[in-house]
């Protein structure tokens, strides 16, 4: 079972009124196991950089002026998702904004009905409390010392890790039906050698069979005999 783990950066929070995304990152899985596959992009959005929007993800205008637009890189990330399920943390933002580049570029969209939403996943498993990526880091005790800015490749790296702790834990060798091989996910599997040895007769000797017959006849009215006539009975 593929999965791509996926987040965005985009220079505000309206797809609809021209906000555009200018980061893109995925992280794939396989068995819900990390392959070390990922795909990642900046993007040119072609307009300017609110001040809001770089001071949380320290993309600046300036900086992603010589980057691809995002009409460049549409191919390449489709071919990398393909068809697998998107996991997302706050699945209708980063689906709305992408769903509006692709309709930009007369594209089909996307159908929410393939995003599983993280954020979702946690309010039901922990109603009422606090649900954005670091408190889910928090709690699960997933290290994100390293995210001073929001970053789309980082935040779905760490998403990766949450949504396999939401799943119950990070157990891939309980994996039932797991066709991944242990080459793809880095699994070391050690030999254990077995010492042969021959099967023990189990025969009785003759000796048991002689105190087993002694110890049956010292019983007395046993069940196994019931109903039967004693044999040394004689007529009168």
């Amino acid at each position: 079972m593929r999965e791509i783990v996926l987040d965005t950066e985009t220079t505000g929070v309206n797809a609809l009124s021209g906000d555009r995304v200018v980061e893109i990152g995925c992280v794939e899985l396989l068995n819900h196991v990390a392959t070390g596959n990922s795909w990642h992009a900046y993007i040119n959005p072609e307009r300017d950089m609110p001040a809001e929007a770089e001071a949380v993800h320290g993309l600046s205008a300036a900086f992603l002026a010589d980057k691809p637009v995002f009409a460049a890189v549409a191919g390449d990330f489709l071919d990398f998702i393909q068809d697998s399920p998107l996991i997302i943390h706050n699945a209708s933002f980063d689906m709305g904004f992408l769903n509006a580049e692709f309709t930009r570029l007369g594209l089909k969209p996307m159908p929410m009905a393939r995003s599983i939403d993280t954020v979702a996943m946690a309010r039901k498993r922990f109603p009422g409390a606090p649900a954005s990526l670091d408190a889910l880091c928090r709690r699960f005790g997933v290290d994100n010392s390293g995210r001073t800015y929001h970053g789309a490749l980082l935040d779905a790296q760490l998403l990766a890790e949450v949504y396999l702790e939401l799943l119950g834990g990070r157990q891939p060798d309980l994996v039932l039906g797991a066709t991944v091989k242990v080459a793809e996910v880095g699994l070391v599997v050690a030999e254990v050698p077995r010492t042969f040895r021959a099967p023990r007769p189990h025969a009785a000797t003759a000796e048991e069979l002689e105190a087993h017959a002694a110890f049956l006849k010292s019983i007395k009215s046993p069940l196994w005999l019931a109903g039967e006539e004693p044999a040394a009975a004689s007529a009168s």
